[in-house]
C-alpha cells in the first residue's frame, strides 16, 4: 500500500505537520527525506530497511559516499541531498550560538559542538573564541590527528585568539572513541593553554570534550 492511502494521522508528512518534527521515529524522518520508496517497499518501508543496515540513524548520516550509495535506494544525489542538510543544521546551530552568551546558552554550546565534532573520525582540536560579553566570535579546528601536548601548540591558539580580537576561548576536541573521559594529557594540556592565553588576557572559560553522549565540561568538575 502506498504511503498516499495510509490515513492521514499515520502520513509522515502529515503527521510532521500536525505535531512537530519530533513526534516522529527515526524511520519516519528519513522516510520524509527520501521521498520515495522502491518497487514493493514504501519510503517508510525503505528507511526502516536502512535503518537497519547501517544499525542506526547517526551512521547513515556519517557514512561515506561509497558505503551510503551500495545501498539501495540511495546513491550519490541523496548523498549530496543529505550533506548540504548537516550542514545547514551546523550553521542554525553556529548562528544561534553567535545570538547570546555562551556562558548563558550551556546547552546550544553543546549542541553545537556534538554537530561540529561528534563525526570526526580522528580527533579534532579546536576554540569558540568569544568576545568581552562571552558571545561567539569564531570556532576555529587548530590541530587533527592525535591530540596531546605535543602535537596542540600554544603559539598558534594564542595567534589566532589575537587575530580575533577574543576576550575569552572555549578549548575543544572529541574522542572517536565515544568515551568523553579525560586523560591526564588532557589536563596538563588545559593547564598550558590556560597560561599561554592568560599572558594575552584571554580568559580560557571551558575545555570540553567529545564524546557519544554529552560533551563533558572540564570546567563543570573543577579541571579549569
Amino acid at each position: 500500500m502506498s504511503i498516499r492511502d495510509w490515513p492521514a494521522a499515520e502520513r509522515p508528512r502529515e503527521k510532521l505537520l500536525e505535531m512537530g518534527a519530533g513526534a516522529l521515529s527515526d524511520a519516519e524522518l528519513l522516510a520524509i527525506f527520501l521521498r520515495t520508496g522502491v518497487a514493493g517497499q514504501s519510503a517508510v518501508d525503505l528507511a526502516r530497511h536502512l535503518l537497519g543496515d547501517f544499525g542506526s540513524l547517526r551512521a547513515l548520516l556519517e557514512a561515506d559516499l561509497p558505503s551510503f550509495s551500495q545501498r539501495l535506494g540511495l546513491g550519490p544525489a541523496k548523498f549530496a541531498q543529505l550533506q548540504a542538510v548537516l550542514e545547514m543544521g551546523r550553521r542554525h546551530l553556529a548562528e544561534r550560538l553567535k545570538r547570546d552568551s555562551a556562558l548563558e546558552s550551556p546547552q546550544a554550546v553543546r549542541d553545537y559542538l556534538k554537530a561540529r565534532l561528534r563525526h570526526e573520525p580522528h580527533e579534532v582540536f579546536g576554540c569558540l573564541f568569544l568576545d568581552a560579553k562571552h558571545r561567539v566570535i569564531e570556532f576555529e579546528a587548530l590541530f587533527h590527528g592525535s591530540i596531546d601536548g605535543a602535537s596542540v601548540y600554544p603559539r598558534q591558539v594564542v595567534k589566532r585568539a589575537l587575530a580575533h580580537n577574543a576576550a575569552a576561548a572555549i578549548l575543544v576536541h572529541n574522542h572517536p572513541s565515544g568515551v568523553a573521559e579525560p586523560s591526564q594529557a588532557d589536563r596538563v594540556l588545559t593547564e598550558r593553554l590556560k597560561e599561554a592565553l592568560a599572558l594575552i588576557e584571554v580568559r580560557v572559560l571551558d575545555h570540553f570534550i567529545v564524546g557519544d553522549g554529552e560533551p563533558l565540561s572540564m570546567a563543570e568538575f573543577g579541571w579549569v
